[in-house]
């Protein structure tokens, strides 16, 4: 956990009143800590140009609902990431054309070729399984996506996803067992490494 020093105050990602937060220079602090982190995570779920967009979004929203922040329910990051997945809920039916899309181009046949000769192979692999992960990872339901991708991608424990996801720990516990089976017997091998490991 990061800890923030304000003035002569001490405090992590688990702040007690976010909504008596200034939102001035101890807000942006608070997005100087987890911005980096929510971009990579965004940055996996919707493209580099779109997460820039999603973080603004997410703490112009928190911001804007500091209040309604209860820290009963959970640590400030994770209420972060949670006004985050609900905006990339938003962007749904565009990141399952996209998934969609790029599955149907794997199975077609019709990735592009790099120009230099010694690495079109492995660029035509590496595509061929990113195509292939993409497929998988159209199939789930968005609420296992969402669980799978929040421990895989953003690094949330599962304890943090219960948070963010608003269900209960064991919930998630068994969505990424049920999760990891399922990628197991329909993903390829060597993309659900790293899902195995999550």
């Amino acid at each position: 956990m990061q800890v923030i020093q304000e003035g002569a105050e001490v405090w992590g990602d688990d702040r007690p009143d976010l909504g008596g937060l200034d939102p001035g220079p101890a807000f942006a602090r608070l997005f100087d800590v987890h911005a980096p982190q929510l971009r990579r995570y965004l940055a996996r779920r919707v493209g580099p140009e779109t997460a820039n967009d999603l973080v603004a979004e997410t703490f112009l929203v928190a911001l804007r609902r500091r209040e309604s922040y209860r820290p009963e329910l959970g640590t400030a990051r994770s209420w972060l990431y949670g006004i985050a997945t609900n905006l990339v809920r938003h962007q749904v039916r565009s990141e399952l054309r996209g998934l969609q899309a790029t599955a149907r181009l794997a199975h077609a046949g019709e990735l592009s070729h790099a120009a230099h000769d010694g690495r079109v192979a492995e660029q035509v692999d590496a595509q061929t399984r990113a195509a292939q992960l993409a497929g998988a990872l159209a199939q789930l339901n968005p609420a296992d996506r969402d669980t799978l991708l929040l421990v895989s991608w953003a690094g949330l424990d599962p304890a943090e996803v219960a948070q963010v996801l608003g269900i209960p720990p064991g919930t998630v516990r068994s969505r990424l067992h049920r999760i990891r089976r399922w990628l197991r017997a329909n993903a390829p091998a060597q993309n659900t490494k790293e899902a195995q490991t999550s």
